[in-house]
């Protein structure tokens, strides 16, 4: 019976639930999609919360990038058939059984890459390669700084970073996930027990960093842009700051948005910094979005890149995923499972 994970109202992962629904049909350049694996992602937590924006009116289903195999095909359709491997990435619905998408949406994937694998890559690595690559034309002789560099798009970064010939990396992470970092070509800076602006700062001679990606906010994105160097650039891409727990809390909210920076324009013109919000749900170019995942996809045929994938959970075990993830437990990628 075609199911989906619905998110009833704002709160604790306690507001999640699985529930059963019509099967959709794919119109005139659509395909349908028999739903494998879903990705979970900080977002997910956050919209879960009510605090991503944009989000659909209550009820609905989250979820932003699936694999899966195609089980119909809408008219006008070229170059899928049914019975076909596919990855794709969504605005929102991914996480569902059986999810209707644009043709242009999708990819084919190559045999040697699991379905499994497949659902790892779209945020997280989507994400990382946007934003170094696209964003901000990285090379090897420039240096980066990754917060959450034991995350998804952490170990994404990480393995981008290291495929582009980048020497100069450091993440933050608990002291625990080090292993992870270094074994990705970075150095690790424990985030309970070490300043990153200090670390950053002698390890540079002052002169800072061409690369901070931060998906904290909160007064850790004005830290960030101070560890900046001339020409630097800031992408920001969430707010875990404001969600410190699975519980839905509006005062430790309000303060994390109140702590946030107010970007100065004039001041990012004297100091020659730029900062990049950065979401891909929003991101309005297909073609953009197909070149970097048929640039990632190549990546990890290669042996470049390997999605680090932490655990998968049942559909029906989505609230514990959502915990697991509250909790900070993950190395990488999370996924649910549909079939």
């Amino acid at each position: 019976m075609p199911r989906r994970v619905v998110l009833t109202k704002a709160g604790s992962p306690d507001t999640l639930a699985v529930q059963s629904m019509e099967m959709p049909e794919p119109k005139t350049g659509e395909i349908r999609v028999e739903v494998a694996y879903a990705g979970i992602n900080f977002a997910d937590l956050l919209m879960r919360l009510g605090l991503y924006q944009p989000r659909p009116s209550y009820p609905f289903t989250p979820g932003y990038e699936l694999s899966g195999t195609i089980d119909a095909v809408g008219e006008g359709v070229e170059g899928f058939t049914i019975g076909q491997r596919v990855v794709a990435g969504v605005s929102n619905g991914g996480q569902s059984s059986h999810v209707v998408v644009q043709a242009q949406q999708a990819l084919v994937l190559p045999d040697e890459i699991s379905l499994q694998v497949a659902a790892a890559i779209p945020v997280t690595y989507l994400t990382a390669h946007h934003m170094l690559h696209h964003l901000g034309h990285m090379t090897a002789d420039d240096s980066v700084l990754i917060h959450g560099g034991a995350g998804g798009v952490g170990t994404a970064a990480l393995q981008i970073c290291q495929w582009a010939g980048v020497q100069n990396v450091w993440a933050t992470a608990s002291g625990h996930k080090a292993s992870t970092i270094e074994a990705y070509g970075g150095t690790a800076i424990d985030r309970h027990n070490e300043d990153f602006v200090e670390v950053i700062r002698k390890a540079t001679d002052g002169k800072g960093v061409d690369h901070v990606l931060d998906p904290i906010g909160g007064d850790n994105l004005a830290r960030s842009l101070s560890v900046l160097k001339e020409g630097g650039r800031l992408y920001t891409y969430g707010m875990s700051a404001a969600a410190p727990t699975s519980k839905r809390n509006p005062i430790r909210s309000f303060l994390a948005w109140r702590r946030t920076p107010k970007f100065d324009p004039l001041r990012l013109m004297s100091r020659n910094r730029a900062v990049f919000g950065v979401h891909m749900g929003t991101w309005k170019d297909q073609s953009v979005m197909l070149n970097h995942l048929e640039r990632i996809l190549e990546g990890v045929t290669g042996g470049h890149l390997s999605p680090v994938i932490d655990s998968v959970f049942e559909a029906e075990d989505v609230a514990k995923a959502h915990q697991h993830l509250h909790d900070g437990k993950n190395i990488g990628k999370v996924l649910l499972r549909f079939k």
